[in-house]
């Protein structure tokens, strides 16, 4: 065989592992996405509403933060830049060009916000205040959930509904209402499903004096521990933090 030829076959043999990674991060990205100011609040949700089917998100009423703990798993305490970032809402309608599931179209919004809001971040480690979830000492209260099921937690004017839910999930979930950053430490690594009405864990007539009825932190806590028994204990943790760089609002389309 010529030399030249069995060289250049070699060199290709040898370079397609660093080729082949850049093709499939072309594809790994939405065919189509469309992003428009917000045409309505979703009642009883701070995060709007997002919906994902074989290869399509659909997010409502959703802000930047938003589209970030979805698309990175992270929590709001994580997430450092501009104020509009949880302010502004938009509604956004993504296609991938055939299909996907959820962890593929996670990434495939980690490019859109790259592509559409010009988004860029480090990330670093601080020390905030936040809630640890452990098990509380008579033990957890939780129902496994069936089989096969898609995990979801919905809110209600009295509480929320959790399916097929895991422990990070949740505290995801909780970290929102509580303001802080909440790590799971519970060694439940199982999926559940539970439903909280916030109403039977208001503070009763005679405890309205030293404790406010509207202190939502209070309330979770003991409703936590109350319905799943599980226990919100506070204290300073390391946690990495998200720092927007840049981030520009997406134009019209």
């Amino acid at each position: 065989m010529d030399p030249f030829r069995t060289q250049l076959r070699l060199s290709l043999l040898f370079l397609a592992p660093f080729v082949c990674p850049h093709i499939v991060a072309a594809q790994d990205a939405f065919a189509v996405a469309t992003i428009r100011p917000s045409a309505a609040s979703v009642p009883f949700v701070r995060d709007g509403k997002t919906d994902t089917w074989s290869g399509t998100v659909r997010m409502q009423d959703v802000t930047v933060h938003t589209c970030l703990k979805w698309a990175y798993g992270v929590q709001d305490s994580q997430i450092v830049g501009p104020d509009w970032l949880a302010k502004e809402h938009f509604d956004i309608l993504a296609k991938a060009d055939g299909p996907a599931d959820v962890p593929q179209m996670k990434r495939m919004m980690q490019g859109l916000l790259a592509e559409r809001f010009k988004l860029s971040f480090h990330r670093e480690q601080r020390e905030l205040k936040g809630f640890v979830l452990t098990v509380a000492k008579d033990g957890p209260k939780l129902q496994p959930s069936h089989e096969g099921g898609t995990s979801d937690i919905q809110n209600s004017a009295i509480g929320f509904i959790a399916r097929s839910t895991n422990m990070h999930e949740f505290a995801d979930f909780i970290s929102s209402p509580l303001a802080s950053p909440v790590v799971d430490k519970t060694g439940l690594p199982g999926r559940y499903d539970f439903a909280i009405d916030f109403t039977h864990f208001l503070p009763a007539e005679s405890e309205t004096n030293r404790i406010d009825s509207t202190d939502s932190t209070y309330i979770i806590r003991s409703a936590v521990q109350g319905v799943l028994g599980l226990a919100l204990e506070s204290q300073k943790t390391m946690v990495e933090v998200y720092v927007v760089d840049h981030v520009e609002k997406p134009s019209a389309n």
